[in-house]
């Protein structure tokens, strides 16, 4: 008969933010596979849990769940658990389960601690509907055309971000969300948790040395536009010039390159822009 896998929620903080039936589960099955088995292993020493745990993150995950699918077929328990939060949002966790659903291994959830949750919960935005994204993308022109699209989304979202993009991707993000309001939480249930709120621009003017993890909350669309229309106005592209410029986070050739990586517009395309602006005003 074969084992089950039980995917279970973690704190994404507080230790403390786990529940009875998490830590009993986390005690009585086989194995644990785990994300990061060193930050794991924090959490089971707190705990006072001796369960085996191997790894299981998103370079080893081709390997790792046939190995774990055989076990689980030959009749033992899983738990799959991520470094912080439910397995299957920007780690592996989903492929396993799957993996599992595929060959008719029983499943168990074991919910918990969301970051997303919340952080919705403290942006005081409409709950529903609500979309959960994981990490823009890395790449600068794919991260751009992840903006463009996800702007159009009239409802609330979540996205993450790492400390060392959380700038630059707010930068870019100014750019097509506008005035929209959005909110950055940091640190979330831990000691320096800290909630800040504004745009994207706004924000981007408080965050000089960003530190901890990022959830960030993207507030409902206003004054929706039915055309839908992508394109970048010229006032934004001024607007944005002024604000990197003005503030000396950038120069003006880094302010235009950084406006035309960001609208997917052309160097040459911004700076006529900026210049017919001037004219405007001399």
């Amino acid at each position: 008969m074969s084992g089950t896998l039980y995917v279970v929620a973690t704190p994404i903080g507080n230790l403390e933010d786990i529940t009875i039936r998490a830590l009993r589960v986390l005690r009585e099955v086989d194995v644990i596979a785990a994300e990061d088995t060193r930050r794991t292993a924090r959490l089971l020493h707190h705990h006072a849990i001796a369960t085996r745990s191997v790894s299981f993150h998103a370079h080893n995950a081709r390997a790792r769940v046939p190995q774990l699918i055989s076990r689980l077929q030959a009749g033992a328990n899983v738990a799959v658990v991520t470094d912080a939060g439910t397995p299957g949002v920007s780690d592996p966790g989903l492929e396993l389960v799957q993996a599992a659903i595929a060959v008719g291994i029983a499943v168990e959830p074991v919910p918990g601690a969301s970051a997303p949750i919340a952080a919705l919960i403290a942006s005081g935005y409409p709950m529903v509907p609500f979309t959960v994204y994981g990490f823009p993308p890395s790449r600068s022109n794919a991260r751009s055309e992840w903006l463009k699209r996800v702007c159009l989304i009239d409802h609330v979202f979540s996205m993450f971000e790492a400390p060392h993009r959380i700038r630059q991707t707010l930068q870019e993000a100014a750019l097509y969300f506008g005035e929209r309001q959005i909110m950055v939480a940091r640190e979330l249930t831990k000691v320096h948790q800290e909630f800040i709120r504004g745009t994207a621009a706004e924000i981007v003017d408080l965050l000089l040395e960003p530190r901890g993890e990022f959830t960030v909350i993207v507030g409902p669309r206003t004054n929706v536009k039915e055309d839908n229309n992508l394109s970048v106005t010229d006032n934004d592209v001024v607007r944005e010039f002024w604000r990197l410029t003005d503030s000396g986070q950038a120069s003006r050739r880094e302010a235009v390159r950084l406006i035309a990586r960001g609208s997917g517009r052309t160097s040459k395309d911004v700076y006529s822009v900026i210049e017919r602006a001037k004219k405007l005003v001399e």
